[in-house]
């Protein structure tokens, strides 16, 4: 019978650290879980209810028959309860003393993404709603914005022109990945 040696395995888990790791996999984790939050909750194709109009990319208005003021409290909760978490482990990341400097910085760069996320996000929707819009809810992910605004008019042109406006001035995010949907 053959004898494995883990020997080298000892090693390089000592080397890097039991806390280390665990820091980066709940790193992780808690990335997986924003970007499925986003992905099951943000997203036009899953988020919302099918329709009898299609679903496009780009400025094309977007309408769904689905209204109700409690939508955007909701989607406003859900967003800030996903990053409330990812920072609170971003946060542990940085506080750790065991954790590596290159863990520390990229859990920083992280964090400062998110908050820079968060303020452009309510720069665009005071924005937005200045504009005359009842509500609005603007999520950002990565190069991407889904802006869902409430009106008692349709969207027409101007409309979505003066929504990619203050998005692009606000995020630099340019109009082809601006989602635009009427709630």
């Amino acid at each position: 019978m053959a004898k494995i040696n883990f020997s080298g395995k000892k090693k390089l888990l000592s080397k890097i650290g039991k806390k280390n790791l665990i820091i980066l996999a709940a790193v992780l984790i808690i990335g997986l879980a924003v970007y499925l939050n986003y992905t099951f909750f943000y997203d036009n194709s899953s988020a919302l209810p099918e329709t009898d109009e299609p679903v496009t990319e780009g400025t094309e208005q977007v309408e769904t028959t689905v209204s109700s003021d409690n939508y955007f409290t909701a989607t406003q909760l859900s967003r800030q309860r996903a990053r409330d978490e990812a920072l609170e482990v971003l946060q542990t990341v940085i506080d750790s003393e065991s954790a590596l400097e290159e863990t520390k910085a990229e859990a920083l760069a992280e964090m400062t993404r998110i908050a820079s996320d968060i303020e452009k996000e309510s720069r665009i929707e005071a924005l937005i709603t200045a504009k005359g819009f009842e509500q609005c809810i603007a999520v950002i992910n990565e190069d991407k914005i889904s802006v869902v605004v409430k009106s008692d008019f349709d969207l027409q042109q101007n409309h979505l022109a003066q929504i990619n406006e203050i998005v692009m001035a606000e995020s630099g995010i340019i109009p082809q990945n601006v989602k635009i949907i009427k709630k």
